[in-house]
């Protein structure tokens, strides 16, 4: 695992610096192989990011968009990862319908419903049962409880090993999340992190020891690059 810690000093700077970053990525994926591959966080933090993104001329077509995690509820409401995403990217630009791949929330089941973008991963990335795509960006962030994706401290998600997508539980609401094994098989895996109550997670997540069923970002440890982009809120005085 390559890892790159940054402390950028303000929010503007730290969403210009991911955006510098993510363009790399994947013009550098488009360049060596015809097309990327990006699994987008939720949440507030990553809204500017995408708003910059859809401002770039980019080659629409060879972009394939997907979620790491999604809330069990339907694209239009509120508070709907996929549904921020088209609000703020997704329909400004000329991406192709069959290029979005949202996690479908409309089983009466999560657990079916988890099943299915399995299936729809193995399909687009052409992988076996048991194999783990490689995705070229996952984007995340991270809760002040140091939970990253739907993967929460102390819950059965943090475990699955076998599978590629499974059943989050926060507070009783189940979501939908990547398992932990497949963001580690990402190229490149970018944390962006902003806000004072961060900092004693990420002590946690930066110490040489420290549990990682009690601050799950820990768990990510990427094949490939893992950056870590934090405003000095969240970064002052980390200890890396």
């Amino acid at each position: 695992m390559n890892r790159m810690v940054e402390v950028l000093p303000d929010s503007a700077t730290l969403i210009q610096r991911s955006l510098e970053v993510v363009l790399d990525k994947m013009k550098a994926a488009i360049a060596g192989r015809g097309q990327c591959t990006i699994a987008l966080a939720g949440g507030n933090t990553p809204r500017p990011l995408y708003e910059h993104i859809a401002t770039q001329d980019l080659p629409w077509r060879s972009i394939h968009v997907f979620w790491g995690d999604e809330r069990y509820v339907a694209p239009d409401h509120a508070d709907s990862n996929q549904g921020m995403a088209r609000r703020t990217w997704l329909d400004k630009v000329a991406i192709p319908a069959m290029n979005i791949h949202p996690m479908p929330t409309d089983e009466a089941d999560p657990v079916n419903a988890a099943s299915k973008y399995e299936a729809e991963l193995q399909a687009f990335f052409q992988v076996q049962p048991g194999e783990f795509p490689v995705f070229d960006i996952i984007l995340l962030g991270m809760g002040d409880d140091g939970h990253t994706a739907s993967l929460f401290p102390h819950t059965e998600a943090l475990q699955v090993r076998d599978r590629l997508i499974t059943v989050g539980n926060k507070d009783g609401q189940p979501r939908l999340t990547f398992t932990v094994p497949l963001i580690n098989h990402a190229n490149t895996v970018i944390f962006i992190v902003a806000g004072a109550g961060k900092r004693h997670a990420l002590d946690q997540i930066f110490a040489p020891e420290a549990d990682a069923t009690t601050y799950p970002a820990r768990l990510i440890q990427p094949q490939g690059e893992l950056w870590w982009f934090l405003d000095q809120l969240a970064g002052q005085d980390l200890k890396t």
